[in-house]
């Protein structure tokens, strides 16, 4: 087996407890040159986009076409500037699982043939149907962007020094959220916590949390569906009831439901982290926008505790 790949897996257990070509992150304004040599890739969301953009450095030109802080990923529709780019890509990237079926139809239409197409999903053993906000679990992140490095060297045969160069100082710098998951995990570990969707289940599992909202509920409004009438009142129930440090919501799939939940657990008492589906702000990289994240979470954890 890979070297690499072993010393992923190990980390895994840890913290599971057992053309229009831009430089990344702006938006589509003008097309530009790709410089010689310079590879061009296509991620359809920004946090992959975040993970080759570092791993490639000044070999590769990555676009990333799903970065708006203020649309829900889930209901992209591609245009014809996103099929002129995925055309002509040498590399793209996709999350797979239904999450984003709007870049297979682009990917199916054609392009040159040494394009590598990178569906995380699949490389993790995932179908249409299973959890798809796979970039919120530290394995998987590892696991992706081992995949990345090989495929570019792959592409780029040449450069094969440079982009394990890149892997490893990107690999050292994945360590400042891993290590907090680990943290939270430490001191908080068992700790009863909600979500209003599915978007947290990974992270809830790799920092030893133990998610209760019920199933039927954050599914559902993950998928764009209506709960069922009575998930809606267990949930209810478990707002009210106590025992629930924190409600992690997402903030990009909001809906009079969602925001009902909210409310209900700010008057509780009940501290409330927001989450979002990509980047945010779209200028930082992956590492920070998560680091952030489990920085909120871990204040409002303390807080709770404290306030008991």
């Amino acid at each position: 087996m890979n070297k690499k790949l072993l010393i992923l897996l190990a980390v895994g257990a840890i913290l599971l407890g057992g053309s229009g070509w831009l430089v990344f992150h702006e938006p589509p304004k003008a097309t530009t040159a790709t410089p010689a040599g310079v590879l061009r890739i296509v991620a359809a969301e920004n946090f992959w986009g975040s993970l080759v953009s570092q791993i490639g450095g000044t070999h590769v030109q990555v676009l990333s076409i799903v970065s708006d802080p203020n649309a829900d990923p889930h209901e992209y529709e591609s245009n014809a500037t996103d099929a002129r780019a995925v055309a002509t890509a040498n590399y793209v990237i996709e999350n797979g699982a239904g999450y984003d079926s709007w870049i297979d139809k682009l990917v199916g239409a054609g392009s040159s043939q040494d394009r590598k197409v990178l569906n995380v999903a699949t490389l993790l053993g995932k179908k249409e149907g299973d959890n798809p906000h796979f970039w919120y679990n530290p394995i998987y992140v590892n696991m992706a962007s081992l995949q990345m490095e090989q495929d570019l060297i792959a592409l780029n045969p040449a450069d094969a020094s440079y982009y394990d160069a890149q892997y490893k100082a990107f690999q050292a710098s994945l360590a400042s959220y891993q290590n907090r998951i680990l943290t939270i995990r430490q001191q908080f570990g068992g700790t009863r916590v909600a979500a209003t969707e599915d978007i947290f289940s990974y992270l809830a599992d790799a920092a030893g949390l133990d998610l209760v909202s019920p199933p039927a509920f954050i599914q559902a409004v993950a998928e764009g569906n209506d709960p069922p009438a009575s998930s809606v009142v267990e949930f209810e129930n478990q707002l009210q009831a106590g025992g629930i440090a924190v409600l992690v919501y997402n903030e990009q799939t909001v809906t009079p439901l969602t925001e009902n939940m909210k409310k209900l657990a700010a008057d509780q008492g009940i501290p409330v982290v927001g989450v979002t589906e990509t980047i945010q702000p779209p200028d930082v990289s992956f590492e920070d926008w998560m680091n952030a994240e489990l920085i909120g979470l871990q204040n409002a954890l303390n807080a709770k505790t404290l306030g008991q």
